[in-house]
């Protein structure tokens, strides 16, 4: 029986593969790995639940099956991860208190990973929070108004980040000291700097707000305007970065791809849309979450208590 006619329902949606007890992994994965690959391109996200797993390596080893690729490392970073092992991070490091909202993983960027790959090793307890929520950025773009989408796609988006205390220092972004490596690696990804201060870096970097799925075809909206923005912040934290910050110091920002300002209610109608198409199920332990990077966002909840969940990324994908 097909793969596809075994799916159950999580949050509502049809994109559950529960696997038999005493199942091994490594074995499934080479046994449906084909279909795994045609239903993410289809579905764009899958749980798979009743695998077990005893370590990073047997996890690392499960999607580089399933993707077909070599896990990626993690540069041009913009958010904090320990590496564990075989290009297996853990999946961010921001205080458990913050929501990491909607975003696909490095649309900001020129190279993207095309599919990303979730385990939880401990699930939160019942009622404190951290689920991953979901969103298709398929229905995201359909439900985006159509003249926010024409302004977004002609005028496109220039992220600006300035690296130091606040954000992620460029040595952690870049994963060197070498201010040599920085700028080759600038020049290499279409990306503009300037060395400020005693040892700050400034980037600029024009990308569009829309890509094309290269196997599906379809259009799907794939930029981080609504997260880089300084209106994504707490009321309070804006109003503060502002009185310390001229806004082209800021830590991170983002512009039309010309530099002029990107109207706040244009991105708080963006953040209402992903409000309104993100979903979530409560993890359990050794889930794992496969995603299509370009046709699902994925973000987290606040939380309280214990929480592990690993990602690794695999099938690097260059902006045409």
């Amino acid at each position: 029986m097909s793969m596809r006619n075994q799916l159950q329902q999580v949050a509502g949606r049809e994109l559950l593969m529960q696997v038999p007890a005493q199942t091994q992994s490594q074995a499934w994965a080479e046994h449906n790995r084909a279909e795994i690959q045609a239903l993410l391109h289809e579905r764009g996200a899958l749980v798979i639940r009743g695998l077990r797993f005893h370590g990073t390596k047997q996890f690392g080893q499960l999607l580089e099956t399933l993707f077909g690729d070599d896990l990626a490392e993690y540069t041009y970073r913009s958010t904090p991860r320990t590496k564990l092992g075989g290009n297996v991070y853990t999946a961010t490091e921001y205080h458990p208190s913050e929501t990491i909202p909607q975003h696909n993983e490095s649309s900001y960027a020129n190279v993207w990973a095309m599919h990303i790959g979730f385990l939880c090793m401990v699930p939160p307890a019942a009622g404190a929070g951290g689920a991953t929520p979901l969103a298709d950025s398929r229905a995201v773009l359909a439900r985006i108004p159509p003249d926010i989408v024409e302004k977004f796609e002609s005028k496109q988006l220039q992220y600006v980040r300035n690296y130091g205390n606040v954000d992620l220092p460029w040595s952690e972004v870049f994963q060197t000291e070498d201010r040599a490596e920085v700028e080759a690696f600038c020049r290499g990804n279409g990306i503009a700097f300037e060395w400020t201060g005693d040892n700050g870096l400034r980037t600029k970097q024009t990308t569009p707000a829309t890509e094309v799925h290269p196997v599906t075809g379809e259009k799907v909206w794939f930029n981080q305007a609504h997260l880089f923005h300084v209106s994504g912040l707490a009321e309070d934290v804006a109003r503060d970065m502002l009185s310390l910050y001229a806004p082209e110091d800021l830590p991170r920002n983002v512009y039309f791809g010309d530099g002029s300002p990107i109207e706040v209610e244009d991105l708080e109608r963006i953040r209402a849309v992903y409000d309104e198409v993100k979903f979530h199920f409560d993890w359990q332990k050794d889930d794992v979450v496969l995603l299509d990077n370009m046709l699902f966002t994925h973000g987290r909840q606040p939380y309280s208590g214990a929480r592990k969940v690993l990602v690794g990324m695999a099938q690097m994908r260059q902006r045409a």
